[in-house]
């Protein structure tokens, strides 16, 4: 006779009452003493406890491989780790660093200038530290040569010669720093062992910064084991890319892919340490893609041709060496970040020391060396701002938060927002990126001279700014770094191609009457600033239209008008003028007061604001 079971009841009060109604209905002449006291009811307890035992862990097991509702850090710490988000131990605060330095001049009179081969690099990673020695580091390099609008050098006399003539210029560069203590250690390997780990035995870890063997070689961190390339910049000088050297004006730095087997990835342990994982293979050739051999098909099947439908392991077709070397007789050395928490927030003007690290490079033109030793030594710093955004462990809630906000974005490029927001995100020391527009790519079908979108490709039309913030086209090696950028974040199946925007080119002709007794000339440098603050660069974007009405309130809004009596645009675009070379009809484009943009994306700009912005006045 089939028995009915229930399951539905997994608590010791439910647990019980059903065993015992169990041996009523089949057992009803074996046992019916169910008294408290008896052996019987004794048993019966015992088995709905081990029921009830067994029933919370599997329901807390199932709980803690859930992210919404884990309590154990260690499991919270697992599940965070395989969604791509690692577990900030400690988090670094940030401080604004101004640097200056003294550099001779050049030149007599008007032509006096600051001798910028004596102007050096100073390469990232020097350390300073502020009172109660608590430790920062530059995360940048800084060229002192380079004057761009997004880290312009500022340029300031600092001595004169008996007949007036400056001898020496001060030059103040900003960079960011990083607050940590920088510490190392070493450890030594035998034979290669697959998937090595190693554990640092230090608290408050903010990161591993550099990761040397005994050999000269560097191993590098990557988020994943499977990922063989990462992100490397160097210099543009003639030196490393003569192709490249003429944009370095504008692109400072050159953003490559690297290729590299020896890499390394980092977790966090459940006790708060840094673990660092390697690869498993021996080989010194950099990874390549996975490609099936086909001498390796059915290899360890019997038989030959007549068995290639036979099911198989796919890791015997699949050959590579995808996860990296394995560190094998050599010593490592970690050099890595320790964190101060909040204390790490320290006060403004309290970074002044340099500890170590000051490295510079000149120009191969700086031959002289007392020169560059007192170009060195005059240098000085200090946080113009207080530092900021240093804390200590997160707690269990902000890294369940901070994992599903992880999960959600991934890392990667999907959508046009996506694109955009990764291109503004890219440093400027690779070039300025100043307007970005992304529409889809087209493709013409030849037999139908049909114009279709091209679904797997996207055009990415940008725009960068000159030293005076004016917009021009990105140069070669910045439309290149720019290519290489994204290539990290973007779905295999995209392709993105990097275009040139258009910048059509403005002047506005305005007249205003203005009120009895107000000064004219004085009223119309109020409406031209007021049209400068409206159209200023950064305020105007691809495919933004001009509202006319807005521009007349504007004027009019403006103190001591008394009413607008004509706004009239008009196109500059003479290149001999200085000016895109761009022609657009602005009369045509005006439909019922707002002048639309041209099809192809393009941004209205006023480029030369105190010319192309004319006022007229009169009173009455």
């Amino acid at each position: 006779m089939a028995k009915e079971v229930k399951y539905i009841n997994k608590q010791f009060d439910g647990l019980k009452t059903d065993l015992i109604e169990y041996a009523k209905n089949y057992f009803p002449n074996t046992y019916n003493d169910f008294n408290s006291a008896s052996p019987g009811q004794m048993f019966i307890e015992m088995a709905a406890y081990v029921g009830d035992v067994l029933s919370y862990y599997t329901d807390y097991a199932l709980k803690e491989n859930l992210i919404n509702y884990a309590t154990e850090k260690k499991n919270l710490y697992n599940i965070a780790q395989s969604f791509g988000y690692k577990p900030n131990i400690s988090v670094a605060s940030t401080a604004t660093i101004d640097l200056f330095l003294t550099v001779p001049a050049m030149g007599t009179g008007n032509t006096s200038k600051p001798d910028y081969n004596y102007a050096p690099v100073l390469e990232a990673g020097m350390v300073i530290s502020a009172t109660r020695g608590f430790q920062f580091k530059t995360i940048e390099p800084v060229d002192f040569a380079q004057n761009t609008a997004e880290n312009p050098t500022i340029i300031t006399i600092a001595q004169l010669d008996g007949t007036g003539q400056p001898t020496y210029y001060l030059l103040k560069k900003t960079v960011r720093g990083q607050s940590g203590e920088q510490k190392s250690t070493s450890v030594v390997l035998g034979a290669a062992e697959k998937y090595k780990k190693i554990k640092i035995s230090d608290t408050n870890i903010i990161g591993i910064d550099k990761v040397t063997d005994s050999d000269g070689n560097t191993w590098y961190e990557t988020p994943y084991l499977a990922q063989d390339t990462m992100f490397q910049e160097n210099l543009n000088t003639n030196e490393f890319d003569p192709t490249t050297f003429g944009d370095a004006a504008s692109t400072p730095y050159i953003l490559s892919l690297r290729k590299t087997s020896r890499r390394f990835i980092t977790r966090v342990t459940a006790d708060d340490m840094i673990e660092m994982q390697f690869g498993a293979g021996i080989s010194d050739d950099p990874d390549v893609e996975i490609i099936p051999s086909p001498t390796n098909v059915g290899t360890n099947l019997p038989g030959s041709v007549n068995k290639l439908d036979t099911a198989f392991d796919p890791s015997n077709f699949l050959n590579t060496n995808a996860y990296g070397q394995a560190p094998s007789n050599t010593t490592l050395t970690v050099n890595y970040s320790v964190g101060y928490g909040i204390e790490g927030n320290v006060d403004a003007d309290a970074i002044t020391k340099i500890d170590s690290g000051k490295v510079f490079s000149f120009n191969e033109n700086a031959t002289n060396g007392g020169t560059k030793t007192a170009v060195e030594n005059s240098l000085v710093l200090t946080n113009p701002e207080p530092a900021t955004g240093g804390k200590s462990m997160e707690t269990v809630e902000e890294i369940r938060l901070n994992a599903l906000a992880h999960f959600g974005t991934q890392q990667r490029a999907v959508t046009r927002e996506d694109y955009i927001v990764k291109a503004y995100s890219m440093p400027a020391r690779y070039g300025s990126v100043a307007k970005i527009c992304i529409d889809k790519d087209t493709v013409l079908e030849k037999s139908t001279s049909a114009v279709k979108q091209n679904p797997l490709a996207l055009n990415m039309y940008a725009l960068g700014y000159d030293r005076t913030q004016r917009l021009v086209n990105l140069n070669s090696t910045t439309r290149k770094n720019l290519k290489n950028y994204l290539s990290q974040y973007r779905i295999l199946t995209d392709a993105v191609n990097v275009k040139h925007g258009y910048i059509i080119n403005i002047g506005i002709d305005f007249g205003v009457v203005v009120l009895p007794g107000r000064n004219s000339k004085e009223t119309i440098l109020k409406c031209i600033s007021a049209l400068k603050e409206m159209f200023h660069i950064e305020k105007m974007q691809f495919k933004q239209p001009i509202i006319v009405k807005d521009v007349i309130l504007k004027l009019a809004d403006v103190d001591g008008v008394q009413s607008v009596m004509n706004v009239d645009f008009k196109c500059l675009y003479k290149s001999s003028d200085g000016y895109s070379g761009n022609k657009y009809d602005l009369e045509a484009a005006n439909k019922n007061g707002v002048i639309y943009p041209s099809m192809d994306p393009a941004v209205f700009e006023i480029r030369f604001p105190d010319q192309d912005i004319k006022g007229k006045a009169e009173t009455y």
